[in-house]
């Protein structure tokens, strides 16, 4: 059953990767879409030359939160993966 909620697209794709199952090789690999890396480049451009809605704001905060947890999710697992081998 799919819930109604809309969520963030990068959250959305997190959130559906992360409940499929995951393991330390498959966090390594895991990446985003490209849609979600095209939105993020655009609000950092347009942060930097024209400004952004505090709406889009708080989007690229989100996106930056969640890409850190990303890199430490996957930093953490590289040393699992290194533990197994």
């Amino acid at each position: 059953m799919k819930t109604s909620i809309s969520i963030n697209p990068a959250y959305e794709e997190i959130i559906n990767f992360l409940a499929a199952g995951i393991t330390s090789q498959s966090l390594i690999e895991f990446q985003v879409s490209e849609t979600v890396k095209e939105r993020v480049a655009d609000l950092i451009f347009r942060e930097k030359n024209e400004g952004l809605s505090s709406e889009e704001k708080s989007e690229l905060d989100h996106y930056l939160i969640l890409e850190h947890l990303l890199r430490l999710a996957k930093a953490r697992a590289y040393d699992f993966v290194k533990e197994e081998a």
